[in-house]
């Protein structure tokens, strides 16, 4: 098992020391040192040559965000952000990931455990291991294609339900761009802790026409509007007569995650039926294959990110290998392939969540 060389970079010897003890419960994961300030850990990464860093923002002498940006135009490594959860910290971190960064995480604290901290920072350790940040600056950066005639053509009952973890912040925010207006409504689960669920909703209603938002309890599900699922939170679909609504609430980690694509998509799956339309993107793991298999068999379309403008390809691979998959496109190409279905296909309004289940 070639093991994957792990710096940490964080000013507090504590979360050095924690990190450190966690991660080596991993055997596929090797601290290969720890280092308290930019400074320090930038001549630690050229002795050292670590196949993956984790970054805190606030740190004496360099914030981590101003070394993110040097180090991505020197020397790019994979990065992950670790941040404590305040409203600043969730705003810088969402920009580091415009600079370069693969993945964000949050410190231990409240609800958030160290036992929950471990599992989810070796499976983003193990994600961010499989990123090419060399070539990965030409995928983020490039702008969005203009699109003409992105319209939806007809009235039509469907949902949208959309999955994404590593690299997805980047990839959902180029697709809700495109949006025209009257789209259907959207759920959406990025894997994300919380806070930052409610900056990435925040930044993304201010570039899209449509409007995003983070989703409450209850919230309907609206043309024109997506809902995000907030982090540490599962979210599913519930179907009352002719609308939809989402539940947001509790439970267990599925595949590691909470918010789970899967748990989303099955819910999908079960009260929208033919009535949905699947996308999963960019990702690791497997969280969301079965959810979209079990909304391929109820009716729904469904669509998977390509390999080739993936950050990482294990979530829409899973999904492809499961069967569960009608379209493999690149991400330029998910807006019209989405609006191409809608404007041919003729929704169902008395689609039945029992008629779903079939």
């Amino acid at each position: 098992m070639k093991q994957i060389k792990v710096l940490i970079v964080d000013d507090s010897a504590i979360v050095r020391k924690i990190f450190s003890q966690e991660l080596s419960k991993h055997p596929d994961i090797y601290v290969v040192g720890a280092a308290p300030d930019p400074y320090v850990a930038r001549d630690k990464i050229v002795n050292l040559k670590p196949d993956v860093i984790t970054l805190d923002i606030e740190m004496p002498r360099m914030d981590g965000l101003s070394f993110l940006r040097k180090l991505m135009k020197y020397h790019p490594v994979p990065t992950i952000i670790v941040s404590s959860l305040t409203p600043a910290n969730s705003e810088m971190a969402l920009e580091a990931m415009e600079y370069g960064a693969v993945e964000v995480l949050a410190k231990p604290g409240g609800s958030y455990s160290v036992g929950d901290m471990s599992v989810q920072l070796a499976e983003k350790i193990r994600a961010a291991a499989c990123v090419n940040v060399s070539s990965r600056g030409a995928v983020v950066e490039r702008p969005a294609p203009n699109v003409p005639g992105l319209a939806l053509k007809r009235s039509t009952h469907k949902v949208i339900a959309m999955g994404a973890s590593t690299g997805g912040t980047e990839a959902l925010k180029s697709v809700l761009m495109q949006m025209p207006a009257n789209i259907p409504g959207i759920v959406i689960v990025q894997h994300m802790p919380p806070r930052f669920t409610t900056t990435f909703a925040n930044r993304l209603n201010d570039l899209c026409g449509i409007e995003v938002r983070e989703a409450k309890d209850g919230d309907s599900v609206l043309p024109g509007t997506a809902l995000i699922a907030p982090g540490n939170f599962h979210m599913t679909l519930k179907r009352v007569g002719g609308s939809y609504s989402v539940e947001v609430g509790t439970g267990p980690l599925v595949f590691h995650q909470r918010p789970s694509v899967d748990v989303l998509f099955h819910s999908v799956a079960r009260f929208a039926g033919a009535n949905a339309l699947g996308v999963i993107m960019t990702g690791m793991g497997k969280d969301g294959a079965a959810g979209m298999l079990e909304m391929k068999n109820a009716g729904a379309h469904t669509v998977a990110q390509d390999e080739a403008s993936c950050v990482v390809f294990g979530m829409p691979r899973e999904a492809i290998r499961l069967g569960g998959v009608d379209k493999v496109v690149s991400l330029q190409d998910i807006p019209r392939t989405v609006m191409n279905f809608l404007n041919s296909e003729k929704s169902d309004p008395d689609c039945a969540p029992s008629q779903a289940r079939r």
